[in-house]
């Protein structure tokens, strides 16, 4: 066999192989998200029928941490690809029409072996809080913990409020807030319940003393056993 007739085919099969091997690179980045299974940054979505209810996953989203929403991909991790052209126009009406403020939103595709996924990337938003429709209708705000959308607590809300206020703010080292750091310096979070009760305060005091604190970064929040507590925030090294 003449090695002249070799040397094309050889450079044709080279190429396939180097494209079948970027390829597979590439679909490992949606390989290795599902294989991390739904977090408070990551949701999968088999397709989508609704797009208020979408809305709430956006907000919630861009309210907390930001985060990532397959598009395609069931609970369970199996791919079963985009159905139809129009998800994609339905995740921008719940984008645009059903978050107040809109949300913003980066969109990718992925040719998973024939099996179209989306990714939807939102980013944590400077214009807290984003509020999208309940089951009636009324526009809320949503936060994501865990793998779970739920409604925001007063006390976040309010401290969105004060994040916004240009003026800023201080905090007073009154007895309550004295009470409330000797606790959090033995114990991992409080409840607001409990908060009320070790500094003998009303819940509108113990709203403005938390929401302050968490305005300004001293405290976190986190869900435990269904509830909102409140913990304080851990500084990155």
């Amino acid at each position: 066999m003449n090695d002249k007739n070799l040397l094309p085919k050889l450079q044709k099969n080279i190429y396939f192989f180097v494209l079948l091997c970027e390829n597979m690179k590439k679909n490992q980045h949606i390989q290795d998200l599902i294989a991390q299974g739904e977090h408070q940054q990551l949701d999968f979505k088999f397709e989508i029928s609704d797009s208020k209810k979408l809305a709430r996953t956006l907000a919630a989203f861009a309210n907390t941490d930001g985060g990532t929403l397959l598009i395609g991909v069931k609970d369970n991790g199996h791919i079963a690809g985009v159905r139809s052209e129009e998800e994609y126009y339905m995740i921008e009406a719940a984008a645009e029409m059903y978050c107040r403020p809109k949300v913003a939103f980066e969109a990718k595709e992925w040719n998973m072996e024939g099996k179209i996924v989306l990714e939807i990337k939102v980013k944590p938003s400077t214009e807290k809080p984003h509020k999208s429709p309940d089951k009636n209708d009324a526009y809320k705000t949503y936060i994501r913990v865990d793998d779970e959308n739920i409604l925001a607590p007063e006390i976040l809300n309010a401290a969105w409020t004060k994040i916004a206020d240009l003026k800023g703010r201080y905090i007073i080292i009154s007895k309550p807030v004295e009470k409330l750091l000797e606790y959090l310096d033995t114990n991992p979070y409080i409840t607001v319940s409990r908060f009320r009760k070790i500094a003998k305060i009303n819940y509108n005091t113990a709203k403005n003393i938390l929401s302050d604190l968490l305005a300004i970064g001293s405290i976190g929040y986190q869900l435990v056993d269904k509830n909102i507590v409140y913990g304080i925030q851990k500084k990155d090294a």
